[in-house]
């Protein structure tokens, strides 16, 4: 990840996120149930058999684990929306207000960077090299770094928790039910996603 908007030295050594995880469980439960929806409407006569791309009475354990998931996943959002955290300001010139929130983008979305305390801010402080400035922060509400600041950003735009713990970290990417829709970057207007 590099801050303002430089490249990334590519898929060797960056560390796979945990939200990645989840998308690819969504993935598979989506087709898993678009199988069940297309067997539902296909009528089967009395004692023909089901064809290979309709398994009948197939229970996989992935759909239970999927919903695990999600619920882990949206009990994570709820706490770091209900948690202040620390924001870094840029190091660039100009007062605290003409800096902005400490920002890195990655794969073309902006992500504001927090954390959850002062330890994990010098951790990413020693991570980069800059163990010695003098990090200027505040402290804001997680809901309200997801719900006005995102938005601000004019972009798409996240949070990346603690992203220097790697997979102890966290990103909440711009997307439906973490982000406001109208910011989302799966939202089209009209309602479909």
């Amino acid at each position: 990840m590099s801050e303002y908007g430089g490249a990334v030295g590519g898929p060797q050594g960056v560390p796979r996120s945990r939200l990645a995880d989840y998308a690819e469980m969504t993935d598979a439960a989506a087709a898993s149930n678009a199988a069940t929806s297309s067997r539902e409407q296909r009528a089967v006569q009395p004692g023909e058999p089901p064809t290979a791309a309709e398994p009948v009475g197939v229970i996989t354990r992935e759909a239970p684990e999927v919903a695990s998931r999600r619920r882990r996943f949206a009990a994570l959002l709820g706490e770091f929306r209900r948690t202040p955290v620390l924001v870094p300001l840029g190091d660039g010139p100009g007062s605290a207000e003409e800096r902005g929130l400490l920002t890195a983008d990655l794969v073309g979305i902006r992500f504001i960077l927090a954390f959850t305390d002062e330890q994990a801010l010098a951790r990413y402080a020693v991570a980069r090299g800059q163990a010695a400035r003098e990090w200027t922060y505040q402290t804001i509400l997680g809901a309200r770094l997801l719900d006005v600041a995102v938005p601000a950003a004019g972009v798409p735009c996240g949070v990346a928790l603690d992203c220097a713990d790697g997979p102890d970290g966290m990103v909440f990417p711009p997307v439906q039910g973490i982000v406001p829709d109208e910011v989302a970057v799966d939202f089209e207007a009209g309602g479909a996603a």
